[in-house]
C-alpha cells in the first residue's frame, strides 16, 4: 500500500470515529474533501480538503467559522423583522443564498437553508403582488391613450409613472413587457397631443407646461442634501428652461421667480453645509493621524491575538471619526492601511485561519458578483443604481480574496457595473435625441403652415383685383345698383380676410425664426463640443 493510500485510509478512519454536532449533514469523499449534502434546493457543496496534519484543528476552525456564517443570517433576520417593505431586502437575500453556496464552515447549514428559502418564498409572493399592480397600471395607460383632455391626461400619465416607480421589484422580463405597453400607450397619446398643438397659443401653453415641470422639479430638489447629484440636476434644469421657449409673460415671470428661489435655497444650504464639513474634516484628519501613529507603533508586534484586537478597535474608531478632505484621504488611509497590512501580512504566515478568511471573502464577493451580474440588464435605473453602489461599498469592506481569483472576479464585477451604467447613459441619450427630433418636426410643420398661408393670401389678393375691375366696369341698367352693392361688400370682406391672413403670416414667420434660431444654437453648441 502506497503512502498516499495509507494517509487516505487514516483520514477515512479518523472521519468515521469523529463525532460532532450535525455531522449527519456531511460526508468525507475519496479525495478527503468534506462535502455538505444537498438540501432545500441547494446543491451539494465541497467545504474543503482536510489537511493530513492536524485535521482536528481544521475541523475546529471550520466550526468556529460557522458562527460568522450564521451571524450573517441573524443580521438579515433582524433587518427582516424591522423592514416594512421586505422587497428592499431582495438583493441581500439573493446575496446570502449565493454566499451559503460557497461558505467554508461546518454547522447546521440545513437549518440556515430552510430559513433563507422561507424568506425567498415571502419575497416571491410580494413580487407577484407588485406584478398585479403593474398590470393594472399598464391597462390604465392603454385606456388613457385615446383621451381628449390633454392637460389632465398628461398629469395622469405623470402620476402613473410615479405609481410605477413606487411599486417595487418585479423580475426584469415581465416588468420590461409591461413597461413597453405603457411606453407604447404614452407615445400614442403624446403623438395625438402634438398634432393638436398647431398654433402659437397652444405652443405657448405647451411651453408653460414644460416650465411648470421644471419649477416643480426644482422645488422638489430645493431640500435635497445629495449635493453632487442635485447640483447637476439643477444645472440640467436651467439648460432645459433656456431651451423651452416663450410663454405668457406674467406666468413666465412668476415661474422664473419660483425657479430662482428654489435654486438659491439649495445652493445656500450647500455652501453652509460644506463650510461645516471642511471644519469637521480637518478635525477628523487630526484624529486619524493619532490612530495612524498607534497603528504604525504596533505593526511589528508578534502578540497576534491582542494586536489583532487592537487593530479592530483602531478600525472601529476610524469608522466613527468620519471623512477627511479628498486630497488628504488617500494619503492618511494608505498609511493606516499600510500599517495594518504589514501586521496582518506577517500574521498570515503563522495562521491557517487566514487562508479560511481569504476563502470566506471570496465566497462573499462571489455573492456580490452574482447580484451585480443579475442587475446589469435592469431598467429600474434608480433602484438598480442604489443597489449597485451598495454592492461596491460592500465589496470594498470585505477585504482580499485568494490571488488566483482576485483579478477575474473584480473584472467581472466592474464589467457588470460598467455595462449597467453604459446602458443607463445610452437610455438618457436616447431620450435627448427624441426631444431634438420633435423640435425639428415643429420647424417643418411651421414652415408648411407658412407656405399654405402665403398661397391663400395670394389667392385672396387675386380675387380683390378681379372684384375692383368688376366694380369699375359695371354696365348701366336695372341691376346696376344691386351689382355695385354686392361687389362693394365682396371687396370689404376680401380686404378683411387679407389683413387677417397677413397677421397670421407675421406671427407664424416670427415663430419659425425663433425655432430655427434654437436649432442653429444647438448645432453650434454641438460643433463646439466636437472641436474640443
Amino acid at each position: 500500500m502506497t503512502q498516499e493510500s495509507t494517509q487516505n485510509t487514516d483520514l477515512q478512519a479518523w472521519w468515521s470515529s469523529l463525532d460532532f454536532a450535525h455531522k449527519n449533514q456531511y460526508d468525507l469523499n475519496e479525495k478527503n474533501e468534506i462535502v455538505l449534502k444537498p438540501h432545500a434546493g441547494f446543491k451539494e457543496t465541497i467545504i474543503g480538503e482536510v489537511p493530513q496534519e492536524q485535521p482536528d484543528t481544521y475541523i475546529k476552525l471550520l466550526q468556529d467559522k460557522y458562527t460568522e456564517v450564521s451571524g450573517k443570517l441573524d443580521e438579515l433576520k433582524q433587518e427582516w423583522e424591522k423592514e416594512g417593505d421586505k422587497l428592499n431586502l431582495y438583493g441581500k437575500v439573493e446575496r446570502l443564498k449565493e454566499y451559503l453556496k460557497h461558505a467554508a464552515a461546518i454547522g447546521d447549514f440545513h437549518q440556515l437553508y430552510d430559513e433563507v428559502v422561507s424568506m425567498d418564498k415571502v419575497l416571491g409572493g410580494l413580487i407577484e403582488e407588485n406584478y398585479t399592480k403593474k398590470v393594472a397600471l399598464a391597462e390604465k395607460a392603454e385606456s388613457l391613450s385615446e383621451a381628449v383632455d390633454f392637460k389632465q391626461t398628461t398629469e395622469e400619465y405623470k402620476q402613473l409613472i410615479e405609481d410605477w416607480k413606487a411599486i417595487g421589484y418585479v423580475d426584469k422580463k415581465r416588468s420590461d413587457d409591461l413597461w413597453s405597453r405603457i411606453e407604447q400607450a404614452r407615445d400614442k397619446f403624446y403623438e395625438r397631443k402634438q398634432e393638436h398643438h398647431e398654433d402659437v397659443k397652444m405652443e405657448m401653453m405647451q411651453n408653460l407646461d414644460l416650465k411648470m415641470e421644471v419649477v416643480d422639479k426644482a422645488e422638489q430638489l430645493a431640500g435635497s442634501e445629495d449635493w453632487k447629484e442635485t447640483t447637476q440636476q439643477l444645472k440640467d434644469l436651467m439648460e432645459k428652461w433656456k431651451s423651452i421657449g416663450h410663454t405668457m409673460h406674467d406666468k413666465n415671470e412668476e415661474l422664473w421667480q419660483r425657479f430662482q428661489a428654489a435654486n438659491n435655497a439649495f445652493f445656500e444650504k450647500k455652501r453652509a453645509h460644506f463650510e461645516v464639513i471642511e471644519k469637521e474634516q480637518e478635525a477628523n484628519y487630526e484624529a486619524k493621524e493619532k490612530l495612524v501613529a498607534q497603528a504604525e507603533e504596533i505593526k511589528d508586534s508578534e502578540d497576534w491575538g491582542e494586536t489583532s484586537k487592537k487593530y479592530t478597535e483602531l478600525m472601529d474608531e476610524w469608522k466613527k471619526i468620519g471623512r477627511v478632505s479628498r486630497e488628504k484621504s488617500d494619503e492618511i488611509w494608505s498609511r493606516f492601511n499600510a500599517a495594518r497590512d504589514h501586521f496582518f501580512g506577517r500574521k498570515r504566515e503563522h495562521t491557517q485561519a487566514f487562508k479560511l478568511t481569504l476563502e470566506d471573502n471570496y465566497a462573499q464577493k462571489l455573492a456580490l458578483l452574482k447580484r451585480a451580474e443579475d442587475l446589469q440588464e435592469s431598467t429600474q435605473w434608480r433602484e438598480a443604481t442604489e443597489e449597485i453602489n451598495e454592492l461596491m461599498t460592500e465589496w470594498k469592506k470585505i477585504g482580499p480574496v485568494p490571488r488566483k481569483h482576485s483579478d477575474e472576479i473584480w473584472e467581472r464585477f466592474i464589467g457588470a457595473r460598467k455595462k449597467f451604467f453604459a446602458r443607463k447613459d445610452a437610455n438618457r441619450e436616447k431620450r435627448k435625441k427624441q426631444y431634438e427630433q420633435r423640435s425639428k418636426q415643429r420647424v417643418q410643420q411651421t414652415g408648411s403652415f407658412i407656405q399654405k398661408l402665403e398661397e391663400e393670401l395670394k389667392e385672396e389678393e387675386e380675387k380683390l383685383v378681379d372684384f375692383n375691375e368688376g366694380l369699375k366696369n359695371i354696365t348701366p341698367g336695372l341691376k346696376e345698383e344691386e351689382l355695385r352693392e354686392h361687389l362693394t361688400k365682396l371687396i370689404a370682406e376680401t380686404e378683411k380676410k387679407i389683413e387677417h391672413k397677413k397677421e397670421k403670416l407675421t406671427d407664424a414667420s416670427k415663430q419659425l425664426e425663433e425655432l430655427e434660431a434654437k436649432e442653429k444654437a444647438k448645432e453650434e453648441e454641438k460643433e463646439q463640443k466636437e472641436e474640443q
